[in-house]
């Protein structure tokens, strides 16, 4: 099984001008042909193969060396997180999963993520042949195309440490707010984020794009694993110290003032940036709501979604934050924020929560 990869030799990135070549790695014929068909549609990606198990894939690799790969997680023979895990130690390469919707394939898709994954999508089926399923597997593939992806040689990366964390129990942090949003590679990178923050972190507010019941089992991964309460928003859930609260898949959050309070408020309405949540949407309700009482950051992700938000954060007074190119999966909604003049700092990753906090502490 160690022998499962020898890496092919002489592979090199695809050229910018040529098409994006994906190979379809899923054991369901319907599945296949509904990929394929999605894909071939595009005048700038091609498929050049397709597998239906792990084995049969890393025969396909070699054979076709393609630039990105789609990849169910239930598959016989070998199941998608292993043949993933080995992937992505001996020949890494940019993985779109593809996932049913429900709860156990989310937390599945999730460890997808953490071993090294570029994204996740709805897997369709008879049911879900539809023009917004086969929109977001061609998103998907182009966006994994442009990621940035990095051998891994065992668990997912601990967060580095940084500077010293800056401690927000010795001043009153109820009326300020965290508000953070991230797209493709933001999984792992909210999670070294929201380790850095202490139990009595100020409230925080979250915009991941990731499809419904992901969202829930996300926020659940992160609560474990963090000093600071993480959960699903649900509409009315006051936002307080010591909690975060991510927008659920599927609908839009947004910041509203009530009283002495902070309410988030989850509801639906047409997408932004093609995304529902989106990060636009919440940037600016926090700067609305918030104003100089907020700090942001926008990471990693495709696309300019919280680029406009994250101005009008700026502009209400707000400190902002852009994740640096070197650390970005993708560095696309950073570079956007960059481009306007949206971000007051540009860090890399590693130094985000503690400028987040630093900046909290001189609030008044």
């Amino acid at each position: 099984m160690s022998q499962l990869f020898q890496p092919p030799m002489g592979t090199t990135p695809a050229p910018a001008a040529r098409r994006v070549r994906v190979l379809i790695v899923d054991d369901s014929a319907l599945v296949r042909r509904i990929l394929s068909d999605a894909l071939s549609k595009q005048p700038d990606i091609e498929v050049v193969g397709w597998a239906p198990d792990p084995y049969v894939a890393r025969e396909r690799i070699a054979q076709l060396r393609p630039d990105v790969m789609t990849l169910d997680i239930e598959m016989p023979r070998m199941d998608g997180l292993s043949f993933l895990s080995k992937l992505m130690k001996h020949f890494p390469m940019p993985v779109v999963v593809c996932s049913s919707l429900t709860p156990q394939n989310s937390d599945t898709a999730l460890r997808a993520l953490s071993l090294g994954a570029v994204d996740v999508i709805a897997k369709p089926g008879s049911a879900m042949a539809t023009s917004d399923v086969a929109d977001e597997v061609v998103r998907a593939v182009r966006t994994a195309a442009h990621a940035r992806v990095t051998r891994r040689v065992g668990a997912e990366p601990a967060a580095a440490a940084g500077a010293p964390r800056a401690s927000v129990s010795t001043f009153s942090t109820t009326n300020k707010i965290i508000a953070l949003g991230a797209s493709t590679g933001g999984t792992i990178a909210l999670e070294q984020v929201l380790k850095r923050f202490p139990s009595d972190a100020p409230g925080t507010v979250i915009v991941q794009h990731m499809p419904e019941h992901f969202t829930l089992s996300f926020a659940k991964r992160l609560d474990g694993m963090c000093a600071i309460r993480v959960q699903e928003a649900k509409d009315g859930d006051q936002v307080v110290p010591g909690l975060a609260l991510i927008a659920p898949g599927g609908k839009h959050m947004v910041l509203q003032a009530s009283g002495s309070q902070w309410i988030a408020r989850v509801k639906d309405g047409p997408k932004v940036h093609h995304q529902r949540p989106a990060v636009d949407v919440l940037f600016q309700s926090v700067a609305r709501s918030a104003g100089r009482n907020a700090v942001a950051a926008l990471l990693t992700g495709m696309g300019a979604d919280g680029a406009k938000g994250m101005l009008a954060m700026r502009e209400a007074g707000a400190h902002t934050i852009a994740q640096n190119e070197e650390t970005c999966i993708v560095y696309g909604m950073p570079k956007e924020a960059v481009k306007l003049d949206a971000a007051v700092d540009i860090l890399p990753l590693d130094r985000i929560a503690d400028a987040l906090l630093q900046q909290v502490a001189r609030i008044r």
